[in-house]
């Protein structure tokens, strides 16, 4: 079976020629739990394809996965975990793509003496005080790409930004960040409905300022609604986002509307670097379409996890987290390094949206923040 016809439900003993775990180690069960369907799927889709094309490749025959669909709902999300942890014995879970999702999962995981690994959410509440030593972020911390955000509209002389994001743990992170790092006053401040798809009233608000340039957080479906509402309206307000809100499955739908945008990423698909260059072109021939934000992630999550597996055994949890702290992998990213609270220490990017023939996608044109770390991590006891 290919990847490609992966259900929503799947176990999948990925057993092939090529390298396999370390003589004598055990193998390694790990549980993801994502998004697959309804509102913001893409996502999860893409975290899911990632991950298990960087199993593919690695030939590894000690790993197996087993892949569910939390439907975007923390209740399920949780009742996914107890059964991954109790009757699937898993040894790592991975795969949430909310905040507010991941919150209700990784405490109840790591006290269970299990290791989750994030390729998505990265609420502040598990990066500062909250931090576990089972806990790994491979992605960001929520603030981080807003943060960015927020340093180039000062930058390019943003003086009065309206800002918005959905009232949930990531949306008010989201909104913290740009400020931290913005030098500028506020034309308007909102917080939008998780989920919603109708944003009248709000571009009402933004027309009726007095802004000279918005900054929003909307992702998935959200953020298409808003884009294209916005392109509508005839408001003419220079648009500064993450990467989020403009990422590859993002821009399709939205289409002209966002050519131009800058928004901000740790990764994109022209960062120069061999992993890279191998990961977007193998993405895009097992798939049939362009890698996106969330699927990079999802290939580092499992090349971090085969890295460690080469090193140590999963029984043995302080060499398995040792070697999981070394992240001794080919990241797309290039050079990657954990901090004290196990979130990455990295260079964040200003993305402009352009069109390559007939696809919508995103251009490196400058480094937002370098070697930048989360203001969590003095907060974190590791």
């Amino acid at each position: 079976m290919g990847l490609k016809t992966l259900g929503a439900a799947t176990a999948v003993a990925l057993a092939m020629a090529g390298a396999a775990v370390a003589d004598g180690h055990a193998k390694v069960k790990v549980g993801v739990i994502t998004t697959l369907t309804g509102g913001g799927a893409g996502l999860g889709v893409d975290i899911r394809d990632g991950f298990l094309l960087a199993v593919k490749q690695s030939g590894n025959d000690g790993i197996e996965v087993v892949v569910e669909d939390d439907q975007r709902k923390p209740d399920v999300a949780v009742q996914l975990a107890d059964k991954m942890i109790q009757s699937e014995k898993v040894d790592i879970l991975t795969g949430i793509v909310w905040s507010n999702l991941a919150l209700a999962v990784v405490p109840s995981a790591t006290a269970q003496g299990k290791f989750y690994l994030s390729p998505n959410a990265g609420p502040f509440q598990l990066a500062g005080k909250g931090c576990h030593e089972n806990y790994f972020n491979v992605a960001w911390q929520n603030d981080n790409l807003h943060e960015a955000a927020g340093a180039h509209a000062s930058s390019v002389g943003h003086k009065n930004s309206f800002i918005l994001a959905p009232n949930y743990p990531a949306g008010k992170d989201a909104l913290k960040g740009y400020k931290r790092m913005y030098s500028g006053d506020l034309a308007g401040e909102l917080y939008t409905k998780l989920g919603q798809t109708d944003y009248a009233a709000e571009i009402a608000q933004i027309r009726a300022s007095d802004a000279d340039s918005v900054f929003f957080f909307l992702p998935g479906g959200m953020g298409i609604s808003f884009l294209k509402q916005y392109a509508d309206s005839g408001i003419d307000l220079p648009v500064v986002g993450p990467a989020f809100s403009f990422d590859q499955g993002i821009l399709q739908a939205v289409g002209d509307a966002a050519l131009g945008v800058q928004n901000t990423s740790q990764w994109n698909k022209d960062i120069d670097n061999a992993a890279n260059k191998a990961f977007v072109e193998t993405f895009q021939a097992e798939y049939g379409r362009l890698p996106s934000l969330y699927a990079s992630q999802g290939f580092d999550t499992a090349n971090l996890i085969i890295s460690a597996m080469g090193k140590a055994d999963v029984k043995d949890q302080d060499a398995f987290r040792a070697a999981l702290k070394e992240a001794d992998f080919a990241s797309v990213r290039g050079d990657f390094k954990f901090g004290n609270n196990n979130h990455p220490i990295q260079d964040i990017y200003v993305r402009e949206v352009i069109k390559e023939g007939d696809v919508y996608t995103n251009k490196i044109i400058s480094t937002g923040l370098t070697d930048h770390q989360d203001v969590y991590a003095a907060e974190c006891k590791l």
